[in-house]
Formats: C-alpha cells, sequence, structure tokens
C-alpha cells in the first residue's frame, strides 16, 4: 500500500504559474502552502481554492520558509515543489510505485527548463537532480539562503521522468534573477571572509562558460545554449564583482532573509 504523502510548497506573487503547479498534484492527499505576507497577487486566493492547508507568514529566509511549510505536513512523505514545477503524469506513476516498496528514505527527481521557446536538455540547465520527494523524519536543511538543500539520513535513488520547470518568463526575468543571487552570493562569500581576486573576475566566468557550452553541450541547444552559456559566466562574473564591491563600500552582511524575484 502506497503510504499517505503531502505536497508542500512556498510561493510569492506566482497567479500565473501556481494554478497548474497546484492542479498537477492533486493526486496528493494534502497540499500544504505557504505564502510570503509581501506576495501583492492573488497568490493566497488561487492556494486556498486548490490546497489543504495554507498559511500566509513573513518571508525570513528560503530554508526557513520551507522548513516550516514541511513542518506543517500532515504526514511523513513529502514532496517539495516550486511554484513554476509541474508534475508530469509519468514521474507521478514513479513516485507512486516506489513510495514505501524499496526501503529508501529519499528521491531525486530530474528537472526540465522550458526557456528561450524550448526545452533545455544540455549545459548546466540539464541534468538538474534535486532530492523532492523524502520522509521528514529522515530529513534535514543544510547550506545557506537563498540556495538550502535538504540532505536525507538514509537510502536515496533517482527516479525516472521529469519534473516541468517554467523557471523564466523571458531573458529579463532571468537577468533580474541573476542580479538577486548574485547579490546574495557575494554576500554570503563576505561573511565567510573571502575576498574577491582579479582571477576570480576573469578566469572564473570564462571556465564557467567553457563548461556550460562546450563540456556540457550547451552548444546542442543551439542559440539558446550560447545565450544560457553566457548567462551562468555573467552570473559569475557579477557574483564576484559585487563581492569586491562590498569589501570597499559595505561591512560583512547576514546573507538571509532577502526576499528573491517573483
Amino acid at each position: 500500500m502506497t503510504p499517505p504523502v503531502s505536497a508542500c510548497l512556498i510561493a510569492r506573487d506566482e497567479e500565473t504559474l501556481l494554478p497548474r503547479s497546484l492542479d498537477s498534484l492533486g493526486w496528493a492527499d494534502e497540499i500544504v502552502v505557504v505564502v510570503d505576507a509581501r506576495s501583492r497577487d492573488a497568490t493566497a486566493r488561487i492556494a486556498r481554492d486548490r490546497a489543504d492547508r495554507v498559511e500566509v507568514r513573513p518571508y525570513a529566509g528560503d530554508i526557513e520558509q520551507k522548513s516550516h511549510c514541511t513542518s506543517l505536513a500532515a504526514h511523513d512523505w513529502v514532496i517539495l515543489m516550486d511554484p513554476d514545477e509541474v508534475m508530469t503524469a509519468g514521474l507521478r506513476r514513479e513516485i507512486q510505485r516506489a513510495l514505501g516498496s524499496d526501503g529508501c528514505d529519499g528521491y531525486e527527481v530530474n528537472r526540465e527548463t522550458f526557456h528561450l521557446g524550448r526545452w533545455v536538455r544540455h549545459g548546466d540547465f540539464y541534468p538538474d537532480w534535486k532530492l523532492r520527494v523524502f520522509r521528514r523524519s529522515r530529513a534535514r536543511w543544510t547550506g545557506r539562503n537563498p540556495h538550502g538543500r535538504v540532505v536525507v539520513d538514509g537510502r536515496v535513488r533517482r527516479l525516472p521522468g521529469h519534473l516541468e520547470h517554467h523557471s523564466y518568463r523571458d531573458l529579463a526575468d532571468q537577468i533580474e534573477r541573476i542580479q538577486f543571487f548574485s547579490s546574495e552570493a557575494a554576500l554570503a562569500l563576505r561573511s565567510d571572509g573571502r575576498s574577491a581576486r582579479v582571477a576570480d573576475l576573469t578566469l572564473r566566468p570564462f571556465a564557467r562558460f567553457l563548461r556550460a557550452y562546450l563540456l556540457k553541450r550547451g552548444f546542442l541547444d543551439g542559440v539558446p545554449g550560447f545565450v544560457l552559456a553566457a548567462g551562468t559566466a555573467f552570473h559569475v562574473f557579477l557574483k564576484y564583482a559585487k563581492l569586491w564591491e562590498l569589501e570597499r563600500v559595505a561591512p560583512p552582511a547576514d546573507c538571509g532573509g532577502a526576499t528573491p524575484p517573483s
């Protein structure tokens, strides 16, 4: 018998993408959504129409928000999703088949991103394995905001199928997110006592581009592959350029608590 499962999401200003994400989770025994109190659109109303439990809460950081959301779940098995992700029917069947049948305490799923008019299947964007199905009783959070992750004390395996990822509206939206996440990363490096060197500003971005475009075969995605490889390189450059700036104009700062662009 398949054990009951709770689907957990956090959301802010996601009225466009949230309905499709929640509808793809309608088979779960429970859906829990935690909405950022600063959300300005119909996210909370949409969540209440489709979810079993909804809480509006001030944003304290990605790890804190997701950890709180999973703590509200009624069941030990949890599926952790983002509002811009859609559970495919094939992945749903694999999860239902796997839960409670093979002694695992967690499962990784492979995200496939749709951006710049196509599914991206190479470069830094694919494969993109994420631990998204796990027992709460065997899981703990690690890392730092805004890129915390779940670690399971137990056996983990990868499932066939894909989790559809509709991360960016367009290239401008991607650049806005690069701005946010590069700032957060620079603050994290600064709080760790790191300093920006000339090599960080020159060699690291170039190496990241080569990794994404050549080593990970981003060129097979055509022009979008080149644009995405350049975007990841730009992200790396901004991260260290902002770290260099922080060293000169600002004291060390905690990177937690900021809200990412929606």
